[in-house]
């Protein structure tokens, strides 16, 4: 039997274990899946002595950068991304970091072509957002992030217009604003600005209908959620552990 697992903070939300679950009991796979809710990123050297048996980890909020400085190599693609989601644990006991992120976002994503145009905001400066602008790039988007603060790549939320939002057709949520249990949040964004040519993409899954997605659709947007997303992007992880 190998262990997995989700390493991250107040994880209870995730889908991660329940899903894996689901999947080995499916393939008749005698293995485990345990949620890893760390405090801080130091932690981990913690959770790799006390479970030996352990082969892979996905990594999510706060610690897909935080990670780096623990793995003993990193993928080409995480590296420019600069941020990693998958760690593959070697027989050496040696941690490789990828980053499935963006494979399940672009999967996802794709689903929903064709789009007005490519124009997008993406609402986060975290280590998923980094996956996001990986993509947008890949498919010639023009973007910009949304950030608290100000600076010259990017917008701060105060200065954000209904014109804005107009002129970018894809808005994608990389902020953890809205997730289960705090379901009342959500990005404080001019949504009189969105109409029936957006589309809005959040990544939380959980719920399935935040208020972000909601008040789009009050506008006439197309909505996703990140629960496909999740989906492509967690057997892109099996996929790695077992390569």
């Amino acid at each position: 039997m190998a262990t997995y697992g989700l390493l991250g903070k107040n994880i209870s939300y995730s889908f991660s274990k329940p899903y894996f679950e689901s999947f080995f009991q499916s393939k008749n796979l005698h293995h485990q899946y345990l949620n890893f809710d760390i405090s801080k990123i130091e932690e981990i050297t913690t959770v790799l002595k006390s479970h030996p048996d352990l082969k892979g980890l996905n990594v999510t909020i706060p610690y897909k950068e935080q990670i780096l400085s623990f793995l003993y190599k990193t993928d080409k693609e995480a590296k420019r991304i600069g941020a990693v989601n998958t760690v593959k644990i070697s027989k050496k006991g040696n941690l490789i970091g990828y980053n499935s992120d963006h494979y399940g976002f672009a999967k996802s994503l794709s689903e929903h072509f064709p789009l007005t145009d490519k124009t997008a905001l993406i609402l986060g400066s975290g280590g998923a957002s980094k996956a996001i602008a990986y993509v947008l790039n890949n498919l010639n988007f023009k973007y910009t992030f949304v950030s608290r603060e100000k600076n010259k790549t990017n917008f701060s939320y105060n200065e954000l217009t209904t014109e804005i939002i107009a002129n970018h057709k894809l808005i994608i949520n990389c902020t953890p604003l809205g997730t289960s249990p705090n379901i009342n949040g959500y990005p404080n964004i001019p949504y009189k600005g969105i109409s029936d040519k957006h589309l809005l993409f959040d990544l939380i899954y959980n719920p399935k209908l935040t208020i972000f997605l909601k008040l789009g659709k009050d506008q006439g947007a197309r909505i996703v959620n990140g629960e496909a997303m999740l989906k492509y992007q967690a057997m892109k992880s099996w996929e790695i552990w077992n390569s």
